[in-house]
């Protein structure tokens, strides 16, 4: 199932956002905006001549800031975060936290179905894939790759741990800025194994993945093999639309940053504005400054963990 959030202001808007009623991923939706504003980012070729219009993905460093949680958790053994995360079931100590990625650029970021890019030509071999998705055989579905990645960093000492998140999903969820785009919201449904989805995220618009939502986590007790996290300051971390360097074979597949080089999932109009920090304090006992504003909210369980995949 696709996630439907709409992250707001407040955690109680965020906490009511989670048990919005979900869209069927078959509804129709058609993007309502001019064929030049897309960005077909499943074609080479596509570059910025000076002249285009293209996306600008940032990352909203103040609603990770606003909306993080310390706290202990069951996790069950059959939740996709655990076998993804290399997480060892039973009660974990984790951080939760919420990440939103604003597009303020001139144009979308146009994704399209998972299954044009998994199957470019339609004929049911997927060795042509252009590398944007891939298979995630828990979830049953595609997922995303290289959209985002979540460190948790150390203040004092730089040590690095990685997030249990795994898949992402790119929809409109929040409007950020509409002012900048036409107001719209065009991109409503992730897809599946056999149903075209419609993912993007329209300039003036955000995709936000709530603290609740699957694998929004670090895991602070060595419970996914790690170090354990002792209490003290650390930054979160967020990259969107993060760098990788060029395949051995060859050029990126899907764009090229020209000032370094490196491959990127889609073009942007600027990628040195892609990373977001928030510090937080993380307690040697479970209290009141374990929190971000989000003390006294309902927990997040292995219903919303399941029903919420992305």
């Amino acid at each position: 199932m696709r996630r439907f959030v709409l992250l707001a202001g407040t955690a109680v808007a965020a906490i009511a956002a989670c048990v919005a009623v979900e869209k069927p991923t078959a509804a129709s939706h058609e993007h309502a905006g001019a064929a030049p504003l897309l960005t077909q980012i499943n074609d080479p070729s596509r570059v910025d001549t000076g002249g285009g219009r293209l996306p600008d993905l940032i990352v909203e460093a103040k609603a990770t800031q606003n909306s993080w949680r310390v706290k202990e958790e069951f996790l069950s053994g059959v939740l996709c975060s655990v076998e993804e995360g290399n997480v060892t079931p039973g009660t974990r100590r984790l951080i939760r936290f919420t990440v939103s990625t604003p597009n303020q650029g001139a144009a979308d970021v146009f994704v399209g179905s998972p299954l044009k890019h998994m199957d470019p030509n339609g004929d049911g071999d997927f060795s042509d894939q252009d590398g944007m998705f891939e298979f995630a055989s828990c979830h049953d579905h595609y997922h995303f790759k290289h959209y985002a990645t979540y460190r948790l960093i150390s203040a004092t000492t730089g040590h690095v741990w990685r997030a249990a998140k795994r898949g992402f999903c790119m929809l409109d969820t929040d409007p950020a800025n509409t002012q900048t785009g036409d107001g719209n919201r065009n991109y409503l449904r992730c897809g599946t194994k056999t149903i075209d989805g419609f993912q993007g995220i329209s300039h003036g618009w955000a995709d936000s993945y709530v603290w609740q939502l699957a694998g929004q986590y670090f895991v602070l007790d060595g419970g996914d093999g790690q170090l354990e996290v002792p209490p003290g300051a650390y930054y979160i971390e967020i990259t969107v639309n993060p760098p990788y360097d060029p395949p051995k074979k060859g050029g990126c597949p899907l764009a090229t940053d020209p000032n370094t080089g490196l491959c990127h999932q889609f073009a942007e109009s600027d990628y040195t504005n892609n990373v977001g920090k928030a510090l937080i304090s993380i307690p040697d006992h479970l209290g009141r400054d374990g929190y971000g504003p989000l003390k006294g909210t309902a927990d997040p369980t292995a219903e919303d963990e399941m029903r919420k995949p992305w």
